[in-house]
């Protein structure tokens, strides 16, 4: 079957699996957290044992879902906005090429279910399979661009990524920093 969106539910299907492992992993790590300080008896009282890690695995997964669908959104952005400013092709055959990439993510967060017990190991995955994915665009993208175009897109995503990244970490920093020098200790 030849049809060009055979693979358009790919992305959402990766988001979930990505989401999923993830939240499982977080929400193992919270129920020994609570149980550690106190808290998860008090909530027993509540709810029952299964209630209390679905309802944190309904909200993780629902946190995270966020998350990455944002993630991807932004991504996009990116990655036509570089198409814009360094390819030639003005059809739009190049999202056309680049479509199928999704199959990468897909397997990539199929295999994250596997690793669901290790924070590195899905990161690493997380990781690889996004280089992989980065990888494939520029070699599907590569027809349309001129050298020196290939090589403005490889920085002005490294560029754009790592801004975002860094900016990111350092609002987390500044934000922590103003928490813990506004507790009376």
């Amino acid at each position: 079957m030849k049809n060009t969106y055979l693979t358009s539910y790919f992305p959402l299907f990766s988001i979930l699996l990505f989401s999923l492992s993830i939240s499982i992993r977080v929400e193992l790590t919270l129920i020994e957290f609570l149980k550690k300080i106190g808290i998860y008896e008090g909530m027993r009282e509540f709810f029952s044992e299964g209630g209390i890690k679905l309802s944190l695995m309904i909200l993780l997964l629902v946190l995270l879902f966020m998350v990455f669908a944002a993630l991807k959104l932004i991504a996009d952005t990116i990655n036509e906005l570089s198409l814009l400013f360094f390819s030639k092709d003005s059809e739009g055959d190049c999202l056309k090429n680049i479509r199928s990439g999704s199959i990468i993510y897909f397997l990539g967060g199929a295999l994250s279910l596997v690793s669901m017990f290790s924070f590195i190991g899905i990161a690493v995955i997380f990781l690889a399979t996004t280089l992989i994915y980065f990888i494939y665009f520029v070699f599907k993208v590569s027809a349309t661009i001129s050298i020196t175009g290939i090589i403005g897109l490889i920085f002005f995503q490294v560029l754009i990524w790592s801004t975002l990244l860094i900016g990111v970490f350092f609002i987390g920093i500044k934000v922590y920093n103003s928490i813990i020098s506004s507790l009376p200790i």
